[in-house]
């Protein structure tokens, strides 16, 4: 039965989502209790996939491999690894967060549920899926309920940011797409099968456009700079709960992809743009640096942090290190959790105040004790302070990034004095000093702490015991990196 869970994980959500179809609009506690219940099914199923993984045996496992559109050969193809299993779980369990962080929407409920786990069923599906139809299929079905989330329950701008959202990532699907069919066509054998076609003999140059294809999918949903203007705009009209999965989930389809895809299929197409690969990814940690470091509004400075930490992810990828990748992927699984809390809180802070510039805030630790003392404790996560879940996977990162370019590696390390100037700079702006309104502000509520609190657990978990994390990884990418040396991509 452990074969069908990859399975159950994905559409489990859609099962609920029907439910609340049929649920009468009226029925608004009963809509929000039906998807706590699904993503709360999820995010058990989550975790006795981690309990149920070989760790030892490692590669492919709970694998499902059924026909599906014989006439071209695609297929039914699910199955788990050690790289899909921490993300998965992150999934499923912010997912579950943000159903409880959206309890007071009171906004067409029905609907903005039902955005929320078809939205899940995408993302977990992209993250299992081992046929590139398939993979497409539930890459594309993540823009319809995000494109959604944002122009109806987002902020001002919610219209254009929407729009822009969709235009950008469609037509960087729509590249990627183009790589895949000229994988299919020159593979001669007629399967998209990710696994075969890695085995393949394709034409080299063909191999290399068809990556450069991908590369243009992959960049802009990271995004990297220059492909990452589009993700501002969605983080600040975005509600607080989309902010969250937008961060934490669908910025690790794109990274997640180049993983599996452009180390795991198409190494040597991987090899010909890994420098390009490399120096936009420092661009992007040093850009979104100084971007965040000017920022008047408070959401948009995470936004940009975001920007300048999926930079590291991308130089880890790119140092086509087993070091750097299985570094990338716990700093995914660490971004995830902070950034995703960061946003939680600038979401509490906003419903207290009504702003979020950060010239009027000011002594939240005299007015909100816990929301202040939160967002001290996730900023010095962010900046990765030794002990905290974001030091370790940067580390990885310079390391894997040391091996493969010393000055990349260097400036990328800079990046980390910037980062922790503009957050140490907005703690001393936002949490000290005195309050700049004579109007208490209510402190964190037993709701809102229930929800933050397993995000700060797993901050200090990972933090002091990354080898929970780490002993998932480490063998998928220590195989993946030798199969890629063997190949020569490396």
């Amino acid at each position: 039965m452990a074969k069908w869970l990859p399975t159950a994980l994905t559409f489990i959500p859609l099962l609920f989502t029907f439910i609340i179809m049929f649920t009468p609009k009226e029925k608004e506690l009963a809509i929000k209790l039906t998807a706590l219940v699904g993503t709360g099914l999820v995010l058990l199923g989550a975790i006795y996939m981690v309990a149920a993984y070989d760790y030892a045996r490692g590669g492919f496992q709970m694998a499902v491999k059924l026909p599906w559109i014989t006439a071209i050969g695609a297929q039914y193809n699910m199955a788990v690894d050690g790289i899909s299993v921490p993300i998965v779980f992150l999934t499923a369990l912010l997912t579950f967060i943000c159903i409880i962080a959206s309890w007071k929407i009171n906004y067409r409920i029905k609907e903005y549920m039902g955005f929320m786990l078809f939205l899940e069923v995408g993302s977990i599906g992209v993250f299992l899926a081992l046929d590139f139809i398939l993979f497409y299929v539930f890459w594309e079905i993540v823009l319809i309920p995000m494109y959604f989330l944002i122009g109806i329950w987002g902020g001002p701008r919610k219209e254009y940011a929407a729009i822009k959202f969709f235009l950008y990532t469609f037509v960087g699907s729509v590249f990627m797409l183009l790589g895949i069919l000229a994988l299919y066509f020159y593979s001669g054998i007629n399967t998209f099968d990710m696994m075969a076609l890695a085995k393949a003999h394709i034409p080299t140059l063909v191999i290399k456009l068809a990556f450069l294809g991908m590369f243009l999918g992959f960049a802009v949903k990271v995004p990297i700079v220059p492909f990452h203007t589009w993700l501002p705009d969605a983080h600040v009209e975005a509600p607080t709960a989309v902010s969250v999965l937008l961060a934490g989930v669908l910025l690790k389809m794109g990274s997640y992809a180049f993983i599996r895809i452009g180390l795991g299929v198409v190494p040597t197409g991987m090899k010909a743009f890994v420098w390009l690969i490399a120096l936009l990814g420092v661009i992007s940690i040093i850009y979104g640096a100084l971007c965040a470091m000017v920022q008047k509004d408070l959401k948009k400075l995470v936004a940009y942090s975001s920007v300048s930490h999926m930079g590291y992810i991308m130089l880890g990828i790119a140092s086509m290190t087993a070091i750097g990748v299985s570094g990338a992927v716990l700093q995914m699984f660490s971004h995830g959790v902070i950034t995703g809390m960061l946003f939680l809180v600038v979401g509490v802070i906003y419903e207290r105040s009504h702003t979020r510039e950060i010239e009027k805030l000011g002594g939240i630790l005299v007015s909100m004790s816990l929301i202040g003392g939160i967002w001290v404790y996730i900023s010095l996560a962010s900046f990765g302070l030794p002990s905290l879940a974001g030091f370790v996977g940067e580390f990885l990162i310079i390391i894997g990034a040391f091996k493969f370019s010393h000055i990349l590696a260097g400036i990328a390390a800079l990046g980390i004095i910037l980062t922790a100037g503009y957050l140490l700079w907005t703690i001393q702006r936002i949490c000290l000093g005195e309050p700049k309104t004579d109007e208490p502000w209510a402190d964190a509520s037993p709701r809102e702490l229930a929800y933050m609190m397993p995000l700060l657990a797993l901050i200090v978990v990972i933090g002091f015991f990354p080898g929970l994390v780490l002993r998932v990884i480490e063998p998928t990418t220590g195989a993946l990196m030798a199969t890629v040396a063997k190949t020569g991509g490396m």
